[in-house]
């Protein structure tokens, strides 16, 4: 069902982000994502050629490919700053590789944060993160190894309502990790009765 009709309006910005996940020759995978923002009208921006970025010209065009195994363990992290608004940007790049040997799983995004959060990093190529965690398991899933539901709960467990550890696809697929919802107290149980 679609969103209701909006109020008149006209478009100012537009924010793409693709993802794509590949199974490599060699037994890994490769996912990818690519982010850019444009504009409508000419934007002034000093460090950029002419003094200004031209409306559908990128404002920002950035690129992440993480190398991973069939355990969500990155081998290889690579980044790419095409388009941004000040020179420096594409110099923090780099600092993604810091992610190589980490596991996608339960705490990875707070581990991404502390390792690239602030000035450490780049806040677009942050939000790349988790489309590209998302993407490395839908590539993965569904597959032909019988363990993958599970799997894919190390990534996937109560981060979502179809994914909640007290849902029915926890109880009939992985039941050792399902937890009934608690039941509401009873007035004899807030009593001590």
């Amino acid at each position: 069902m679609p969103l209701t009709k909006p109020a008149r309006r006209r478009q100012i910005h537009a924010r793409a982000v693709h993802c794509l996940g590949f199974e490599r020759e060699d037994g890994l995978w490769d996912i990818e994502a690519r982010m850019t923002d444009t504009k409508t009208r000419d934007v002034e921006n000093e460090y950029r050629g002419g003094g200004y970025v031209s409306a559908g010209e990128p404002f920002h065009d950035m690129w992440m490919r993480l190398t991973l195994d069939r355990r969500l363990t990155i081998h290889r992290v690579e980044a790419s700053i095409d388009a941004s608004p000040f020179p420096s940007c594409p110099e923090i790049a780099q600092a993604f590789r810091q992610l190589e040997g980490s596991r996608i799983g339960p705490g990875w995004n707070r581990q991404a944060k502390e390792l690239l959060g602030g000035i450490k990093g780049c806040t677009h190529l942050n939000e790349l993160l988790i489309p590209l965690a998302t993407t490395a398991v839908q590539t993965l899933w569904p597959g032909d190894r019988e363990d993958l539901m599970e799997q894919a709960s190390t990534v996937l467990l109560n981060s979502c309502h179809g994914w909640s550890q007290s849902g029915e696809v926890i109880r009939k697929h992985i039941p050792h990790l399902y937890i009934p919802e608690a039941e509401e107290p009873t007035e004899d149980t807030v009593e001590g009765n």
